[in-house]
């Protein structure tokens, strides 16, 4: 899936690439020719301009003064020899009067785009009448038109991406919820059959202590057979306490550490703080912190849990006083398969956020870690 992707990726960047070089290659085609004819057009008008005034009384002007009407498109600046403005056409005529440095301003934009037309009076040589042009609406659109084709190419392949990334992770999501009930359903008849032989153990006297150390593993096999079940399809969320639900899981976590390890929940004073969770599910997040933070630690240090009821939410802070992680991997931590350590799949922090943005729409992240000072990672839930 994901060379799929990439194909795709370096598919639609060539075809963008030919279809912008292309857009650009004929617009200039088409803005010099524009051009052209546009030069041609000013030529004439200064042309008609010249006829009108040294033309006998009756002579036919009909075709000069047809040319001049003609030109609507054209934005055209006189001046004399010294760039003193004589008249100007096709501009905005209000701004024209009412504003002198509007056409002043007109006047340098027009030097900067098109070379000057002189016209040297036949009669009068000393007069020399300089003609400024701009570009009419039509050549700055052809101009401008492959910035705006760029523009919705790349909107194209940006909306062709974001769907191409959300179908992958759609895929993603539908392996990891089929991989997670199917490793449910395996676990359902080797779970079910210990349950049986449990019960065979517990009508044979003298086997109290093996039956009950048994039942703990089978209750064990089978929350971790609800949790993978539940992984793919909505859960059921119901108000608990998380205080004592926590302290339920650290005292869990508690018997199975080294002594050196020393476990601290702190509620403020709060015996009580209720939200909606899936009491199974959140606790495999708590459970995935705890674990890491105890193989952060290698056998001594302190694990501290931090409830924190506050207004609009409640936050939960797993501190440890393990080595920390590294600055580059911060942000890989929550990634499918990274990890840091010799054996693992490195798929807890990637379930667990999963659990919680996913079916809790909450929030986990790091919230601060330093190496050879402990990492603090952060749940918060909405009220």
């Amino acid at each position: 899936m994901f060379r799929q992707l990439l194909n795709w990726r370096t598919a639609l960047a060539i075809i963008a690439i030919f279809i912008v070089t292309g857009t650009i290659f004929y617009s200039q085609y088409l803005a010099r020719k524009i051009a052209k004819e546009e030069k041609q057009k000013v030529e004439q008008w200064i042309e008609a301009i010249k006829f009108l005034i040294n033309s006998p009384g009756d002579a036919d002007t009909r075709l000069a003064s047809m040319i001049l009407t003609e030109n609507k498109t054209i934005p055209i600046i006189e001046t004399n020899e010294a760039d003193s403005i004589i008249q100007s056409v096709n501009l905005d005529s209000t701004k024209a009067v009412d504003s002198p440095a509007y056409v002043e301003r007109k006047l340098k934009q027009f030097k900067s785009q098109n070379p000057v037309v002189e016209w040297v009076d036949p009669k009068d040589p000393t007069i020399r009448n300089r003609y400024y042009y701009g570009d009419s609406q039509l050549l700055a659109e052809v101009r401008y038109y492959p910035l705006v084709q760029l523009c919705v190419v790349a909107l194209f392949i940006v909306i062709v991406f974001l769907s191409l990334r959300s179908n992958y992770r759609s895929v993603q999501n539908q392996v990891w919820a089929g991989m997670a009930k199917e490793t449910a359903h395996q676990l359902g008849t080797p779970v079910s059959s210990l349950e049986g032989w449990v019960e065979m153990l517990k009508e044979t006297k003298g086997n109290e202590k093996i039956v009950a150390e048994l039942e703990k593993d089978v209750d064990r096999l089978r929350l971790v057979s609800d949790r993978f079940g539940k992984i793919g399809s909505t859960p059921q969320l119901e108000q608990i306490n998380l205080v004592s639900q926590i302290n339920s899981m650290v005292d869990y976590m508690r018997k199975r550490a080294a002594g050196k390890i020393v476990f601290t929940v702190n509620s403020f004073g709060q015996d009580e703080v209720l939200a909606m969770v899936s009491p199974p599910l959140f606790d495999w997040v708590i459970e995935n912190l705890l674990k890491n933070a105890l193989d952060a630690m290698e056998g001594k240090g302190r694990i501290v849990v931090d409830i924190n009821d506050e207004k609009t939410s409640i936050t939960i802070d797993v501190s440890d006083t393990g080595k920390g992680i590294s600055k580059q991997n911060i942000a890989n931590v929550f990634k499918p398969g990274f990890t840091t350590k010799k054996r693992g799949w490195g798929l807890g922090l990637s379930l667990s956020r999963r659990i919680i943005q996913q079916y809790h729409k909450g929030q986990i992240f790091v919230k601060k870690s330093e190496a050879g000072k402990g990492t603090t990672f952060r749940i918060v839930l909405k009220k």
